[in-house]
């Protein structure tokens, strides 16, 4: 058990350790403030994790969190900070996830496109999905480091396999999405070419 720190030890009365050898107990030494801070963030630490594996899908949280905040930094610069809002306490199942992360950072595609009105179209697609793409792979790369850290991304790990779902599908959203836009702009070609 620790102590707790707002009541340390008296150690320095000169009469403690020689009261408690004559009553006969025992003399232990005092944890000092430093070790008693320690142990206390120990059993935070230790409640906290306890607390986020019993819950389950917080890793997907996680994931969102990062991918979000990644994905504004990749933004910033032409939308300023937090293009896109965290929207944490919501579904956090992969597809939730994914959903959200999906439909937030597509739909600036029309700001993007306004920032960059030179490029071609088929070229300012691919910028587009790479640069979301991108802000989205630091984020999980970041969450999946935190969560290693903390345990719970071992094979087979309900944990491990939400993030690994919720990665494929985003991946998968981002695919169709490039493919939609490049299969409607072919669609639009004012000079198709002729089947042969």
């Amino acid at each position: 058990m620790v102590t707790p720190i707002s009541n340390p030890p008296v150690t320095n009365n000169p009469g403690n350790s020689a009261a408690s050898r004559a009553s006969g107990q025992a003399e232990t030494r005092p944890a000092s403030a430093q070790e008693q801070r320690s142990q206390l963030n120990a059993q935070i630490v230790q409640a906290s994790l306890d607390v986020s594996i019993s819950s389950g899908n917080d890793g997907l949280a996680l994931l969102y969190r990062s991918a979000i905040e990644s994905i504004n930094e990749q933004l910033a610069p032409a939308f300023g900070p937090n293009a896109i809002q965290n929207a944490m306490g919501q579904d956090n199942s992969p597809e939730g996830t994914a959903g959200r992360i999906l439909s937030q950072t597509l739909a600036f595609f029309d700001g993007y496109a306004r920032q960059h009105p030179n490029k071609e179209p088929e070229q300012l697609l691919r910028d587009f999905v790479d640069t979301i793409r991108g802000g989205f792979e630091k984020g999980y790369n970041e969450a999946i480091g935190i969560l290693e850290g903390l345990g719970v991304m071992g094979e087979g790990s309900h944990v491990a396999s939400e993030i690994g779902k919720t990665y494929a599908l985003v991946q998968q959203g981002y695919d169709d999405f490039l493919q939609s836009r490049l299969d409607a702009l072919q669609a639009d070609d004012p000079d198709p070419q002729p089947a042969e």
